[in-house]
């Protein structure tokens, strides 16, 4: 099995702007749950502690291949979530381990 973790520091400063943006991308991300059908599992959520050294949202995702993973990523749904989380993020971290 792969595990895929992406994490995003937003570019927004403002805290309320940071929330809002925030709760956006789990909306726009979390959807691929149901809509992508090689996502085993998908959890997507805000960071709530530490704020000033974690960064901002984190999506971590199953799926029993790499070649799902290619699936995912190719698919057309997330291919349209990628630009909407791109326009709010400065920075993106990503790893992919096999569980």
């Amino acid at each position: 099995m792969i595990r895929h973790v992406v994490a995003w520091k937003l570019r927004a400063t403002d805290p309320a702007q940071k929330e809002a943006d925030a709760a956006e991308i789990v909306r726009v991300l979390s959807a691929l749950r149901e809509t992508v059908p090689s996502v085993k599992e998908l959890d997507v959520g805000a960071n709530m502690a530490y704020f000033e050294k974690n960064w901002d949202v984190v999506l971590v995702a199953d799926y029993e291949t790499l070649a799902d993973l290619d699936a995912y990523q190719a698919h057309p749904a997330h291919v349209a979530a990628a630009p909407v989380v791109a326009a709010l993020v400065v920075d993106r971290a990503s790893v992919d381990i096999e569980i």
